[in-house]
């Protein structure tokens, strides 16, 4: 009994053994980056050529077209017996899997690097299936929904869009064992409540029915989320989280489960300094491949169940871009303090591969609990909205001549201008620009972007926030 008992406590620990590829995975991801792809806003036209170049032993079909007619394409590669199927951008705004799925090829193809082993075992075992693009309407205008505004996460049961009924129609025609389901979540998740940390990638074995029963299916796909979990703690510690379980009738991940597809929902989150997720998606690449090892060679058994329920929770809304805490702020002659917290949106001119920032109040008031990308911390400071400029100047070049540190300590930092530029050129300076009639926010509120100078205890001017972005004022 004394032997039986401590084989099964070292169970946990084979499993570790048995994932070490990730880290491996994680460090070596720079060798397989697809540079052709370097940002988020990437289109069908771009991804095509990709694909179409793609040499054996990668099958590559076309399986279909969208509402507006985008080819969609599926790469399929391995001889084994073990099915499984990956599609990512069902939502055109979620592109970053998709960028980590061109990486996969080149691992893929690549060879006599240390790695040989690894994608042995996965071609071997595995035969792979990817739609890596499924709905290129959306990803045209860098919008969630199809051209028919269907939201193709919602049409697993009436398959109304050429978009789900291709993806249906491929997961039966393999009858898939695996699925990853590959989404991007909003950057303002957090990992828990309360917690310091983003929720960077977010998981799910999603429920197959009202009651999130879990049959052996669905159990598999907990074993795989908690083996991945293991080794993203060494990377991202505390920044992984669990989306929520609560079945959604309509949903294809829920429904995949159903149909006996173990699916794996991947959200990806945010990380500090990474907008255009590039580091999220190395960590795709690794978590996914990782994935597949386990799924090649059964290491996820040894997992228990428990510790994928262990995974907190995402908690929406929990991270903002920017807070300032505790900052004293007079209105009608008297003081109050407050937290202020911005978010920023992006904001897109010319076609949808082209954005800016528009700065907007989140919330006021006590926010203890929230947490922020960037964070002004206690000390003492004042806020106030800026005063403008009394002066119009002719164009945006001519600011540089005025005596912007004076201007600054007197509480000035809009300055209007004939010919101020396009909003673009003009959403990160350290002073609000506006044209010479042009409005601009003079109220602290949610909703608003009032531009603010944040004064010391002494009353010297130390920041503005301009946008919703902070900008320290130089001594």
């Amino acid at each position: 009994m004394r032997f039986l008992c401590s084989f099964l406590l070292c169970l946990p620990f084979l499993s570790m053994a048995q994932s070490t590829w990730f880290t491996r995975l994680h460090d070596g991801h720079a060798a397989f980056a697809d540079e052709r792809v370097a940002d988020r806003r990437f289109k069908h036209a771009e991804l095509i050529p990709v694909l179409t170049a793609l040499p054996a032993p990668f099958d590559v079909q076309q399986a279909g077209q969208s509402v507006e007619g985008r080819s969609i394409y599926r790469v399929s590669i391995g001889e084994g017996d073990t099915q499984v199927l990956l599609w990512s951008q069902m939502h055109g705004d979620e592109p970053t899997a998709t960028a980590a799925i061109l990486d996969i090829f080149r691992f893929l193809r690549a060879e006599n690097d240390g790695f040989d082993e690894l994608r042995q075992a996965l071609l071997t075992n595995l035969t792979i299936t990817f739609i890596p693009m499924l709905n290129p309407d959306g990803a045209e205008d860098y919008q969630r929904r199809n051209a028919l505004g269907i939201d193709l996460n919602r049409d697993a049961l009436r398959l109304s869009s050429p978009e789900a009924q291709l993806l249906k129609s491929i997961r039966d025609e393999i009858s898939a064992d695996w699925g990853f389901n590959l989404h991007d979540q909003s950057r303002f998740y957090g990992a828990g409540y309360p917690t310091d940390e983003v929720a960077t990638l977010s998981f799910l074995a999603p429920a197959y029915n009202f009651q999130k029963s879990v049959n052996p299916v669905r159990e598999r796909a907990m074993q795989i989320i908690a083996q991945l979990n293991r080794d993203l703690q060494n990377h991202i510690p505390g920044k992984v989280a669990r989306y929520s379980d609560a079945f959604e009738p309509r949903a294809f991940g829920d429904n995949m489960q159903l149909w006996g597809t173990s699916t794996i929902l991947i959200e990806s989150g945010g990380y500090p300094d990474d907008r255009e997720k590039q580091y999220i998606r190395q960590l795709n690449f690794a978590t996914i491949l990782s994935s597949m090892h386990a799924m090649a060679t059964g290491s996820y058994r040894t997992v228990r169940r428990a510790e994928y329920n262990r995974i907190p929770y995402n908690k929406y809304g929990h991270f903002n871009d920017l807070i300032l805490r505790e900052v004293t702020y007079e209105y009608q002659g008297q003081s109050y303090l407050l937290d202020i917290a911005f978010d920023l949106g992006e904001v897109e001119y010319n076609d949808a591969k082209n954005f800016y920032f528009r700065g907007r109040i989140d919330d006021i008031g006590d926010l203890s609990y929230q947490r922020a990308y960037e964070e002004l911390p206690a000390s003492e400071y004042t806020v106030a909205v800026a005063k403008v400029y009394p002066t119009v100047v002719e164009q945006l070049g001519d600011i540089p001549a005025l005596d912007a540190k004076e201007m600054l300590q007197a509480g000035v930092a809009v300055v209007r201008v004939k010919n101020p530029g396009t909003p673009a050129n003009r959403a990160s300076l350290p002073i609000l620009v506006i044209g010479e009639k042009e409005d601009y926010d003079q109220v602290i509120q949610p909703g608003a972007n009032p531009p603010l100078i944040v004064r010391d205890k002494t009353g010297i001017v130390r920041w503005t926030v301009i946008n919703g972005q902070l900008h320290e004022v130089p001594e």
